[in-house]
This record gives structure tokens, sequence and C-alpha cells, in this order.
């Protein structure tokens, strides 16, 4: 007869571990893991029992041979880890007791919009790409976006490098002389004048673009919160914070819905920090 496997319970101290902290805000799943098997003792089949896959797949995912990118799945990881709220919510999840209300507001079957979750901005290249190759419109929200247009290798400058007299694009810069940009470039531990620098060197790149299509760069001036990445009625969506620049962040999918909020409400915070933004290009 086989016997069940106990359930997997860390002790409260250890989710408040800084290093529990930073996997759990990267999505770092393997680490996660690897972690659960240091502080509670699991072995690969308990946490396999605990969060509903085989043994073979947490494997896999512990030797960074897969990755987890669908939100069910992560909600199926922190129900079966008996995560805290707080754990919860650096995951990107809901509280676990608003989850058990069953109330539609928490039920993430109820918003198909959001279709996908990255670990970061490099997991999501590649689908980026293939969504800015065949886009009308291109929108941006970064600090200074050289990773995504200022440099020659960057994401998308070689999708902006090509003509395409259809293809609009419009790129939001942080300001280089707001007391905004001062901030962040503390948050990141870099010198505010090389921060300002790398905003005016994308400026001046995008310049370059000027003639091949349809580009207006803008500097806004508030502290940073979301990274937006728009392609047409496709959304991918990061978070600026103290701890980690805007790529590191896990990168959400989001695509416009007939009645879907967080598309709609992107967008429209998108326009208004252009309404109230200085044009450069």
């Amino acid at each position: 007869m086989t016997t069940p496997l106990a359930p997997i319970e860390l002790p409260s101290w250890a989710w408040e571990k800084a290093e529990v902290r930073q996997a759990l805000r990267a999505r770092n799943v393997a680490a996660v893991f690897r972690l659960v098997q240091q502080y509670a003792g699991a072995s690969q089949a308990r946490i396999a029992a605990a969060v509903g896959m085989t043994q073979a797949r947490v494997n896999e995912i512990i030797n960074g041979r897969r990755e987890v990118s669908r939100l069910d799945v992560y909600e199926r990881i922190a129900d079966g880890l008996n995560m805290p709220d707080g754990a919860r919510h650096l995951l990107g999840l809901a509280a676990g007791r608003e989850k058990r209300a069953g109330g539609a507001a928490f039920d993430l079957a109820a918003f198909p919009e959001a279709v996908r979750v990255y670990s970061s901005q490099a997991s999501a290249r590649v689908e980026i790409q293939q969504h800015a190759r065949a886009a009308k419109e291109l929108d941006i929200l970064a600090v200074r976006g050289l990773g995504l247009i200022g440099l020659n290798d960057s994401m998308l400058r070689e999708h902006l490098s090509r003509p395409r007299q259809a293809l609009r694009v419009r790129v939001l810069l942080l300001h280089p002389e707001s007391p905004a940009l001062a901030t962040r470039a503390a948050e990141i531990g870099e010198s505010a004048e090389s921060l300002a620098g790398g905003v005016r060197l994308a400026e001046a790149r995008l310049r370059e673009l000027a003639g091949i299509c349809d580009i207006q760069a803008y500097r806004y001036a508030m502290l940073p919160t979301w990274r937006v990445i728009r392609t047409d009625n496709t959304m991918f969506v990061g978070a600026f914070d103290s701890g980690w620049e805007g790529h590191e962040s896990a990168t959400y999918k989001v695509m416009e819905r007939p009645h879907g909020p967080l598309y709609r409400g992107f967008r429209r915070m998108f326009d208004a920090v252009i309404d109230g933004a200085e044009r450069t290009v």
C-alpha cells in the first residue's frame, strides 16, 4: 500500500528570506523548487505531488530544461506549496482567501486577455519580435529604451530600420532632466548622468529612423511603474521596481478583448502619459 506524501509546509520565516522573495519576484520556479527542497526538506516527488506535476516535469524545471509560463500553473504551484498571501503577491497572484472565495474577480479563467506570462523580457523576445514584424502600430513605454530600440542589436531596432510607410511608432522615454530620473538611477545603482545619457542616445538613434517610418518620441517626467510594448492589439507588460530593471521583470502578454479591462487600461494610461509629455522626435 502506498503511503500518501505529506503536504509541504515551509516555516513562516522561510518565505521572508531575501533569496525566496527574489525568486518569487522573478517568477523563477526552478529556484523556488530548490529553496523548497532546502527549507522544507521536500523531495522532487513530494513537490510533484503537491503541485500536480510529474516528478520528471519537476526535475526538468529544477534543472532549467523547462520554464513555467501559464498563470494557472503558477496558481497550482502557489496552492500546492501553501504560499502565504505575501508570497502569492510577489508571484503576481491574488491572495489565497480571495481565490477561494470563488468570485469572478479572482478567477483567472474570467480574464482571458492575460494569456501568458514570461519570466523576463528575454523569454518573450521571439514572440515580441514576431508581433512587431507584422504590426501597423507600435507603442513603447520605457526608461531609456536602449535594449528595445536604441542600439543596433536592440530587440526591435531591426524591425524599425526597414522602410515601412504603414508603421506608426510612439516611444515614451524618461525625461533626462527630471527628478524622477535621478530617483530611478538611484534605485538601480546607476548615476543620473549615465542614465540621462542613455535616454539622449536613444532619442538620437530614433531621429535616424524619422525618414524610414512614422516615428514619434516623447519625454515623460513621472517615476515609471509599467513597462509597455504594444503591437496593434497585443501588449507585453512588465514592471519597474527598486529591485530590478524593467527587462528583468516578468512580462505579461495581454490581448485586447471586448470586455477585458487590462488592455484598455494600459492603453488609456499610455495615451494619458503622452498627453502630458514633451515631444522630442
